[in-house]
């Protein structure tokens, strides 16, 4: 389930968390996926009140509407991959519903292109069409054998179970968000691509330093291992792009090139945007993430720069430093 508020404006953390209480109230399987997103098993649900998935999504959507002027997005399937894929395809504020069938599973994602199974990144997409496997459908029809040859033992397993829409990921309440996001919106529906670039910048400025410093344990930083833009236009139409990163880092560098490939990758030339938002994704913790070595100086010169802008600004607050091209 995504969510997005009705006047086109940003998602508030009280309406978010309000919402997630209205989902508690009809199923205990709830897993908040913030800042805009939700995984519920309503399976129980269905049976106690005695309806089906589509009417309890009328439910849930009109009492989030009335109570907090949010518009619900929601897709129905039988696991959390294909439901997250129905919610993406649904039109705004409707129900989309992908029976728990084989073949109208198989129908759901045989056109999709490769890169949209969830575990695609960029290089495993590319290595696949290069074996002229470039759609899930494609993929599914592929021998396992030949798919665990092109991308290893695990991963080609992985990749053929979701081609066929098999996840085996439970919904986890009350799990660890993996995930930390911020928002930008613009006073005014913005036109120009320098401001949404230094929005950009300000974003991955955010995250990183959030990255770097909030950890799952004392003094233990974290790294992400994709990021997710999402812009929001003044037609109240939401676009998001997700892509996984060349390796896990929190280094402010290397999400702001990610982030302008992402931007960049829209073709948003003269689009009204409303708000920008990014999420760094699938988290972990940064002493068990593995790091290429660079011999780029000014690399290593970027990273001890930023150490310091961090204890600087865990001393005299978050605007105590902030890049020129930020600075009011």
């Amino acid at each position: 389930m995504r969510l997005h508020v009705a006047d086109g404006g940003p998602l508030g953390a009280e309406q978010y968390a309000g919402v997630l209480a209205l989902l508690g109230g009809l199923t205990p399987g709830v897993q908040a996926l913030p800042p805009e997103a939700a995984l519920a098993d309503v399976r129980g649900a269905l049976r106690y009140f005695g309806c089906d998935a589509v009417q309890l999504a009328s439910v849930l959507r009109v009492r989030a509407l009335a109570l907090y002027g949010v518009d619900c997005t929601v897709g129905v399937a039988g696991n959390p991959m294909l439901a997250r894929a129905a919610a993406r395809e649904a039109r705004p504020g409707g129900t989309l519903v992908v029976p728990d069938e084989p073949a109208a599973v198989r129908e759901f994602l045989s056109g999709k292109p490769v890169g949209a199974l969830d575990g695609v990144g960029p290089k495993a997409a590319r290595t696949l069409c290069s074996y002229g496997l470039d759609s899930v459908g494609k993929v599914a029809a592929a021998p396992p054998a030949a798919l665990r040859r092109i991308l290893g033992a695990r991963l080609g397993r992985e990749v053929h179970e979701r081609a066929l829409g098999v996840d085996r990921t439970p919904v986890q309440p009350g799990a660890a968000a993996r995930s930390i996001a911020a928002e930008r919106p613009f006073d005014r529906d913005e036109l120009d691509p320098v401001q949404h670039r230094r929005a950009l910048l300000s974003l991955t400025e955010e995250l990183g330093a959030r990255l770097r410093t909030q950890g799952q344990g004392e003094g233990e930083g974290q790294v992400c291992r994709a990021l997710s833009l999402t812009v929001r236009c003044a037609d109240r139409t939401t676009l998001t792009r997700t892509r996984t990163l060349p390796e896990p880092t929190a280094h402010t560098a290397a999400l702001t090139a990610t982030a302008y490939a992402l931007y960049a990758g829209l073709g948003l030339q003269r689009a009204r945007v409303r708000a920008l938002s990014l999420r760094a994704e699938d988290l972990t913790a940064a002493e068990r993430a593995a790091r290429q070595l660079s011999f780029d100086p000014e690399d290593e010169k970027a990273r001890r720069l930023e150490a310091v802008t961090d204890r600087v600004r865990a001393r005299f607050g978050p605007q105590a430093i902030a890049r020129g091209t930020l600075a009011a």
